[in-house]
């Protein structure tokens, strides 16, 4: 036995160690070491060395590039989300819009019907009470003499006829241009006239302005000319187709003076 072997030695034992080395390289990947030594035994323990292999994380991962990925996709989706709710909410205002817009036109046309139906009713009633008004005065020409019977008649149609409108060309029985009212007056006494204001003219026999009777057919313009007739109705008035302002009225024969008269009755 040593004569040392009792003596407890004055070494001290050495204290475990942990050491961790992490070595990262870009472009290739990256590799970690990490070293681990402990020494639980004699100071002249040998280290554990234990190498791990990380993977590379370059842009050409293909872990990396399906992140990205799966982000560029998401943010698109949003994105095309959002623009179809601008859109779909901008069609939905136009749609508010053009609805409020086709309401009022519907309104404004039946408001515009309403108001045609009104005027309708209310031409045909006036057609209805003119009728009436005709059927009355002929009835109460009837048993006239002959003479003054004819007048009466012309002069009652004619009168029944105030109102009426006046169109150019027209021949009844709601409008009249100043010939044709003339024709259709003395035509209810069997007398056929000429169409025409020219010929009217000359259609009777010529009688001076100073010695008018009721029923005479004034003209304005020369005799065979004549531009416009009328019938005196006395008192100093006549009465025709005036114009499309007027259409059929009294007037006042001072007012427009006539060129001549002829007489048929």
């Amino acid at each position: 036995m040593s004569h040392t072997a009792h003596i407890r030695s004055h070494r001290k034992p050495r204290r475990s160690s942990s050491k961790l080395a992490l070595r990262a390289g870009v472009a290739g990947g990256v590799l970690s070491t990490i070293a681990v030594a402990g020494s639980a035994g004699p100071a002249n323990a040998e280290p554990v060395t234990e190498t791990i292999e990380m993977p590379a994380l370059t842009i050409d991962s293909p872990e990396l590039a399906g992140a990205v990925a799966l982000s560029a996709e998401a943010t698109q989706q949003a994105a095309l989300a959002l623009d179809l709710r601008t859109q779909e909410n901008a069609a939905a205002v136009k749609a508010a819009k053009a609805a409020k817009k086709a309401k009022a036109e519907a309104e404004r046309k039946a408001e515009a019907e309403r108001k045609a139906e009104e005027a309708a009713r209310a031409a045909a009633e006036e057609r209805s009470s003119r009728s009436s008004e005709r059927t009355t005065l002929s009835d109460a020409s009837q048993g006239v003499s002959n003479a003054s019977g004819s007048v009466g008649t012309v002069i009652a149609f004619l009168k029944a006829q105030l109102g009426d409108a006046y169109v150019m060309g027209a021949t009844g029985p709601n409008s009249w241009d100043c010939s044709s009212l003339v024709q259709a007056a003395f035509r209810q006494v069997g007398i056929d006239l000429p169409r025409v204001s020219q010929d009217q003219s000359v259609a009777g026999t010529q009688v001076s302005l100073d010695n008018l009777q009721v029923g005479d057919i004034l003209y304005w313009g020369g005799a065979g000319s004549a531009y416009h007739t009328g019938v005196y109705i006395g008192d100093g008035k006549y009465l025709d187709a005036a114009n499309p302002s007027k259409g059929v009225v009294i007037q006042e024969l001072s007012g427009y003076p006539a060129s001549g008269a002829v007489r048929v009755l």
